[in-house]
């Protein structure tokens, strides 16, 4: 009977199989089914299912086992088929799965009751649930109910995966479960400010969370509490209060688990006291220390006093921490102290420094001052007092005029460059600090002097002179003093004033005439030595003074009028701003004119007269004339920097104040440019101009009124290069067309210049009209490069050169041949080399009887021949051979040939009836072009019959042959003008059907 395909699954159920079978063809009448213990033979369970069923239930089964299972069909006609299959059950989870760790930081234990039925085994598989990562995979027998993982992180939770294995089937428990934790060490507690603290430790990877807890020693409440993930090792506690003891506790958890670790103590930092002074009590040589209380905790202040600049600690006191100041008493007058204080919290200080402090001092004694005779200083000096120093004060009628302070340990002090005969008042202090004592007082005198810096001057003034002096004592009565005539010893004029003059003016003077001056002071009774002063008046200056031109080009006149008043002589000064040398003269006091020759043309000339009288000069306005000038000389103009430009040089030949460059167009002489150009410049770049144009230029120099002209000059602008230059090839002429833009302006013409690639033949050059826009350059090599430069002219100049390369169309090759060598994969091509150059050749082999290219070869440019070959048998191909320059090529024409054919295979011949032959064979590879079929008589050789078949025919039918004669066949495979033959076979035809029967 048919296959019933028995299938059979527990769908989940240990204790349950369901079978499946297909209904066998034709159907049945009802099953048989029978399950017993695989091996044993006993028979379990058996069961029935009535026709059009086609699954069957066994229940109660034992999980895990092996069962054999019998499936028998009825069918009709009492004949039956049968299908025994073994099938398994699935097993049984483990029961009461439990994963502790005992307490143990670096293990698991896993235990487990066994499920009901059979088992192959166990598989356990422990992950560690953070990283997911597979920690052990183990492998145990079925009887065996616990397992110890060890080498575990510790505080780590771990999932476990027990596997009961029976079969291919399997059942899994999971379970999750913490190590416990290990316990941090070296935890340390230390002050980070007055109001943080610092806690830190090691070893803490071995707990997932750290509990941290800090207490206020002095109030026992819990400051801080905090829980951090695994991995940190410090923790900065803020907002404490300074000054004060913390406790700190550590905990280490790990899920379940709980682990008390180590605890430590410190103290924050105390906060310094704030404002600390020091300053004078209410009782005499007595002071009082004050501090603000700053926040937090401390034990006790100390407070220590030092004294004088070496701050030597001189009391210490310990105050309470609630109090704020103390008094100091019994101090030595004028003298510095400090004060220290230092707040004390565990083992910590905090301390601030007041400034100095001083107690008040007394005055000195023994106070005298004397003048020992000077005029200009007086000696002070004192006793000893305690103090810092002293506060000196000179006074003048009761106005301090000198303020000195002095050093404790100096008792004495002269004052220098004071006023003579004058009456002073000395005071002296002793200085503590901010405190000063009450002064000591005593007055003195000073000598008298005479006058001092006495000087006679003009100031500018033709008629009168100014005396003036320093005063000779603040404590003279007056001045007194007799002008003369220094020249005649004739007096004057007398001159008295008050002791608080220091000057005088004499007027009504003669001008340029000299003076002296006698003077002494006065004071009281007293009179000084003379001193005495001598100057001139100052001259009246020229006028009237005029530079005229000689007519000659080389001389000027000068004239002026005579002055009023004493001259020694007459000053004549004749510059030039562009010279550096100049004309000085001197004539006598009666000489009114004078000529000066010799000097530069086109130049400005100032002339400025001036008249002396002993040490003063008095000096004219100026006077100014300009000389002719000379024309300039070597005027050349040539391009500029750019082809807008013209550069105009010369040679400057004669002073001049400046010049004039006028610019003309060479062929209609309107002047379209005049530009100044100031004296000394000898070149001009004009800008602006049309490129390739002619130019005239014209300098004029310039001197005051006076103009000439230069020679004129003549210039080109260089002529802009020729834009969007490009070379292409002329197609088959071997020839290059050259095409560009007219660039903007003018030009004569072009210049071309052709250099072959490699060569080092002079370049071939060619002319271009000035419209032109391009040029066919012939003859050239075909297939080779050439550097195309291409210049615009203008006159003497050319524009710079444009070049770019372009490369003709390469020659053909010629004679292009495609031989068979007698081969059916073999072809040989062949050709001559063309003229020119080329970068290499491309072969092309084309299939004719594919319609495809199949081949395509790159030769060098020397080849003349390749072999193409693994071609396909009996088939046509055509080849073109192309030779290549750049991105140009020419080809040749294409040629045609064939391989040969690969002959016919499996020959048959078969006569199924009198005078009919049936002619069959095989080809090989893709055929050929054709078949022919040569019949002939096999007993005499004689040909009988040629017929010629396409190239899809695999057979023939030889008809109208002779019955019962043996014939001789051979099929040749045709492939264009060759041939392969098979060997001839011989085959009789059939007697006649009538002579048969």
């Amino acid at each position: 009977g048919s296959p019933l395909n028995v299938s059979v699954s527990d769908h989940d159920r240990p204790d349950s199989l369901l079978l499946s079978w297909d209904e066998p063809q034709g159907g049945a009448e009802g099953y048989l089914l029978t399950l017993s213990l695989l091996g044993s033979g006993t028979l379990l369970q058996n069961g029935s299912a009535g026709p059009n069923t086609t699954s069957f239930w066994f229940h109660g089964l034992t999980p895990g086992t092996r069962y054999e299972i019998e499936v028998t069909a009825t069918l009709a006609c009492m004949d039956t088929t049968s299908q025994t299959i073994t099938a398994q059950t699935s097993p049984s989870a483990v029961r009461n799965l439990s994963l502790s760790s005992g307490g143990s930081s670096a293990s698991l234990r896993a235990a487990w009751a066994h499920g009901h039925g059979r088992r192959d085994g166990y598989r356990l598989a422990l992950w560690h649930s953070d990283s997911q990562a597979l920690v052990r995979n183990v492998s145990l027998l079925p009887s065996v109910s616990t397992f110890l993982f060890d080498g575990l992180l510790a505080g780590s939770e771990y999932a476990l995966k027990v596997s009961t294995l029976a079969g291919s089937s399997q059942a899994s428990t999971s379970i999750h479960q913490w190590t416990a934790p290990s316990i941090p060490t070296q935890l340390r507690l230390s002050p980070g400010s007055s109001t943080s603290l610092v806690a830190s430790w090691a070893d803490a990877a071995g707990a997932a969370w750290l509990h941290l807890e800090l207490r206020n020693l002095l109030t026992q409440k819990v400051s801080t509490t905090l829980s951090a993930r695994r991995g940190l090792t410090s923790y900065t506690f803020q907002h404490l209060h300074p000054g004060t003891q913390y406790w700190l506790g550590l905990s280490a958890m790990a899920g379940s688990h709980t682990v008390v670790g180590p605890n430590a103590t410190a103290w924050t930092y105390p906060l310094s006291p704030g404002n600390v002074t020091l300053s004078r009590a209410e009782e005499q040589n007595s002071l009082q220390a004050r501090w603000s209380i700053p926040g937090g905790q401390r034990d006790f202040y100390l407070v220590t006093l030092r004294e004088g600049e070496d701050s030597v600690p001189t009391r210490n006191i310990s105050v309470g921490g609630d109090n704020d100041h103390v008094t100091f008493h019994g101090l030595s007058p004028g003298q510095q102290y400090s004060v220290q204080v230092v707040v004390v919290a565990g083992p910590y200080r905090a301390s601030a420094h007041s400034t100095a402090a001083w107690t008040e001092p007394q005055a000195p004694s023994g106070v005298s001052l004397s003048s020992q005779g000077s005029p200009h200083s007086l000696l002070a000096s004192w006793e000893e007092a305690m103090g810092e120093g002293y506060l000196l004060t000179l006074s003048l009628a009761e106005r301090p005029v000198k303020n000195n302070s002095l050093l404790r340990g100096v008792t004495s002090f002269t004052y220098e460059g004071l006023h003579p005969g004058t009456l002073y008042t000395f005071e002296v202090s002793t200085v503590a600090g901010p405190y000063t004592s009450s002064p000591r007082c005593i007055s003195n005198w000073t000598y008298p002097l005479p006058p001092e810096q006495l000087t006679l001057s003009n100031g500018g003034h033709s008629t009168s002179l100014q005396a003036s002096w320093r005063a000779a004592s603040s404590g003279s009565t007056g001045y007194t003093g007799t002008l003369r005539e220094t020249k005649s010893q004739v007096q004057v004029r007398n001159v008295t004033v008050g002791s608080d003059w220091t000057n005088v003016t004499l007027e009504n003077l003669v001008p340029g005439r000299q003076y002296t001056l006698e003077m002494a002071a006065v004071a009281g009774p007293y009179r000084s030595p003379v001193r005495s002063a001598t100057d001139w008046t100052y001259p009246l200056a020229p006028a009237g003074v005029t530079l005229t031109n000689t007519r000659r080009p080389m001389g000027l006149s000068a004239f002026w009028d005579r002055a009023a008043g004493d001259v020694d002589q007459f000053h004549l000064q004749l510059y030039s701003k562009g010279h550096a040398a100049q004309r000085n003269t001197s004539v006598g006091p009666n000489t009114h004119n004078f000529t000066f020759l010799g000097l530069s043309p086109g130049t400005q000339y100032f002339l400025k007269v001036t008249v002396l009288a002993g040490p003063y000069r008095s000096s004219s306005h100026f006077a100014t004339e300009w000389t002719y000038p000379l024309s300039l000389a070597n005027v050349s103009v040539r391009p500029g920097r750019k082809p807008q430009e013209l550069h105009v040089s010369w040679v400057e030949s004669g002073g001049g104040r400046d010049h004039l460059v006028q610019l003309s167009v060479a062929e209609s002489l309107s002047i379209i440019r005049n530009v100044s150009v100031p004296r000394g410049v000898s070149q001009l770049d004009l800008e602006g101009l049309v490129p390739g144009s002619r130019y005239r230029v014209e300098i004029i120099s310039q001197a005051g009124p006076h103009r000439i002209s230069s020679q004129t000059a003549i210039g080109h602008t260089v002529p802009l290069p020729p834009r969007s230059l490009s070379a292409s090839p002329v197609s088959m002429a071997w020839a290059l067309a050259v095409h560009w833009e007219t660039a903007p302006g003018h030009r004569d013409g072009y210049l071309l210049s052709i250099l072959e690639e490699g060569s080092s033949a002079p370049p071939r050059t060619l002319e271009a009209g000035k419209d032109s826009t391009n040029v066919t350059v012939p003859q050239l090599e075909p297939g080779t490069c050439y550097l195309v430069g291409i210049w615009a002219v203008a006159g003497p100049y050319r524009s710079l050169p444009e070049n770019i390369t372009g490369c003709t169309v390469p020659a053909a090759p010629t004679n292009l041949s495609l031989t068979n060598p007698g081969s059916s994969s073999e072809l040989y091509t062949s050709w001559n080399k063309p003229p020119g150059r080329r970068d290499h050749y491309r072969i092309t082999l084309y299939s004719l009887s594919t319609q495809g290219r199949i081949q395509v070869q790159t030769l060098s440019a020397d080849a003349l021949n390749c072999t193409w070959t693994h071609l396909e048998a009996g088939s046509k191909f055509a080849v073109q051979v192309t030779a290549v320059k750049g991105s140009l090529e020419a080809s040749s024409i294409n040629i045609t040939q064939w391989t040969y054919p690969l002959a016919p295979v499996n020959l048959t011949l078969g006569s199924p009836a009198a005078s009919v032959l049936v002619v069959s064979w095989a080809a090989v590879g893709r055929g050929a072009e054709g078949f022919v079929v040569d019949v002939g008589d096999a007993a005499s050789g004689a040909p009988v019959g040629h017929t010629e078949l396409g190239g899809d025919a695999r057979s023939h039918i030889l008809r109208s042959l002779s019955p019962g004669t043996r014939y001789s066949v051979a099929v040749r495979a045709r492939a264009g003008p060759f041939h392969a033959s098979t060997a001839n076979l011989t085959h009789c035809t059939r007697e006649c059907d009538a002579l048969l029967a």
